[in-house]
């Protein structure tokens, strides 16, 4: 059988909101092909497949999506983690 997996992180390296980064991995079968890095802003691949979904990904409203996850998901938890 196959292995998919996402992961979605996010690090907070102090109180101050600005000190937050998203991390949201793919893995299949233990390797990761994919990553978004809010630091970063984009998708970065890290196989054949990783670079293809990453350049497509990059160029349409996923990046925009994933980029607002950072404001939706992660900032509203920040008093949770702290």
């Amino acid at each position: 059988g196959y292995f998919h997996q996402r992961v979605s992180e996010c690090r907070y390296s102090s109180k101050d909101l600005q000190g937050i980064e998203l991390i949201d991995s793919y893995v299949f079968n233990q390797a990761e092909y994919v990553r978004f890095n809010s630091t970063v802003g984009k998708f970065v691949g890290y196989t054949e497949l990783g670079v293809y979904n990453a350049e497509a990904w990059n160029k349409g409203p996923v990046l925009a999506q994933e980029l607002g996850e950072l404001e939706r998901f992660c900032k509203p938890n920040a008093d949770l983690r702290y």
